[in-house]
């Protein structure tokens, strides 16, 4: 008997605040209107989708001192919003960017439990950190925090928010009218925690919530970042384009799940992934490069050019060769963007393409920026995505449109159907949580005793 058909995860990212949004195509809508993050968590839960993904960024960003305006600007906070789409969505997954490095747990812990509540177990939280001045100017903390740290503060972060969850007995409220007696107060734990970021003792003011957890989402490729997804996540946000990549990079972090008592599926691997749709495979192909052109304008493609190079390259034509200078060692005009590890070698990559390819300035930024991730007929897409996830370099993607708010409406009405057809996606929701789409297990409460709970200490030294 042959094994099951491994099932395909999706979820909805709205647009960010990036060149991939292409804000000036005549279809785009409003960018903070309420009704544009309606209609797109609508959509993707027509489409039977497991969540609704929302970005976030701490500080706008800036190039030569300046706010970057050539992309969209300024949005309103994620788990606001997702408080809203709560009232309006019934079984969609509701997942929040919140940094760990500039937050509070007990703050953002009640914050998330409040959302997990408010939509009956629909809540997730996309854990990132920074380690840039840049981003700490706008907070108390300023940038005190060096990279190194990011991670250990992130894992900290995450274990005293689960404590804080699970501080509440499931049971803990009777709400007895006739005893008069509403809570059992021995249910309810006291969270004793003293380490290196984080000192908190007190009680939890929000009852256990229906996921026990909110949903975990880790988004990072980096060693640190894989090595905090296999302890302590229960979704891996992570981006490469080719099935050889993805499939070195499951096994990878499927890999490290075991040294923390897991298994592999109680992580899922759901890469970043674009689309271009037609009616035919050289109709799409058509329609991805018009979009590469419409996310890549003259302006854009000197701005990528300056990130890189870390000089301004303002004079010189997007159109035209690139230039035959040296880019600036250090880190120079871009701020807010994440920064190059070897600016230099990166360089000499792009001219070494560059004169391969014989390509403008502008086609060597869409050339090197990325492209979309799924090319072609509705047919065509299915089985790509298909592959991907049968072939074990993914359990699924966070679908990323490039127009707001409609830019998903395709996919829905095209590719879904097939999937469906194909019996590797859902036709309905099999329960009301966003753990239940994703096949993970409520947590089990992890209290000791009915008068406190101490925070574990991480599983093996410098795992995070």
């Amino acid at each position: 008997m042959s094994a099951p058909r491994r099932q395909v995860h999706l979820a909805a990212h709205f647009p960010g605040v990036n060149n991939t949004t292409v804000w000036a195509d005549p279809r785009s809508g409003s960018q903070i209107d309420f009704t544009s993050f309606v209609h797109l968590a609508r959509t993707a839960e027509r489409g039977r989708f497991d969540f609704f993904f929302l970005a976030e960024g701490l500080r706008l960003r800036e190039l030569k001192g300046r706010i970057h305006d050539l992309d969209v600007v300024g949005r309103p906070e994620s788990l606001t919003v997702l408080s809203a789409l709560a009232a309006v969505t019934d079984r969609l997954g509701l997942a929040a960017t919140v940094n760990a490095t500039f937050n509070e747990p007990y703050e953002l812990a009640r914050r998330l439990a409040t959302l997990d509540h408010l939509s009956e177990g629909r809540a997730a939280w996309n854990v990132v950190t920074t380690s840039d001045a840049f981003t700490g100017e706008n907070f108390r903390r300023g940038g005190f925090l060096d990279r190194a740290d990011r991670y250990t503060r992130a894992a900290e972060f995450v274990r005293l928010s689960r404590a804080l969850w699970d501080s509440w007995r499931p049971d803990a409220i009777v709400a007895d009218q006739a005893a008069g007696v509403f809570v059992r107060p021995q249910d309810i734990g006291t969270v004793r925690h003293d380490d290196r970021h984080f000192t908190v003792e007190g009680r939890s003011t929000v009852p256990r919530s229906p996921q026990g957890h909110p949903v975990i989402i880790q988004a990072g490729d980096s060693d640190e970042g894989r090595e905090f997804a296999a302890s302590s996540a229960d979704v891996i946000f992570s981006r490469h384009g080719t099935l050889e990549e993805g499939k070195a990079f499951y096994a990878d972090v499927k890999r490290r799940l075991a040294r923390y008592g897991r298994e592999p599926h109680e992580l899922k691997i759901m890469p970043a992934a674009t689309f271009a749709l037609g009616g035919t495979d050289a109709e799409a192909a058509e329609k991805a490069a018009e979009i590469r052109r419409q996310q890549v304008g003259p302006q854009t493609a000197i701005a990528f050019l300056e990130q890189i190079w870390g000089r301004d390259m303002s004079a010189y034509d997007p159109e035209g060769p690139l230039p035959d200078v040296d880019p600036e060692p250090e880190e120079g005009l871009s701020q807010g963007r994440v920064r190059l590890a070897d600016r230099t070698a990166v360089a000499a990559k792009w001219r070494a393409v560059a004169e391969e390819k014989n390509l403008t300035i502008r086609e060597l930024v869409i050339e090197m920026t990325g492209r979309q991730s799924f090319v072609g007929s509705a047919a065509t897409v299915a089985r790509r995505i298909e592959e991907f996830v049968q072939g074990e370099a993914a359990d699924g993607f966070i679908l990323v449109p490039h127009l707001t708010p409609g830019g998903l409406d395709d996919f829905v009405e095209e590719v879904v159907p097939i999937l469906q057809e194909r019996g590797v996606f859902r036709t309905e929701y099999a329960g009301p949580t966003l753990r239940d789409h994703l096949g993970l297990a409520v947590p089990r409460p992890a209290l000791r005793d009915h008068l406190g709970l101490a925070v574990p200490r991480p599983a093996r030294e410098g795992a995070s």
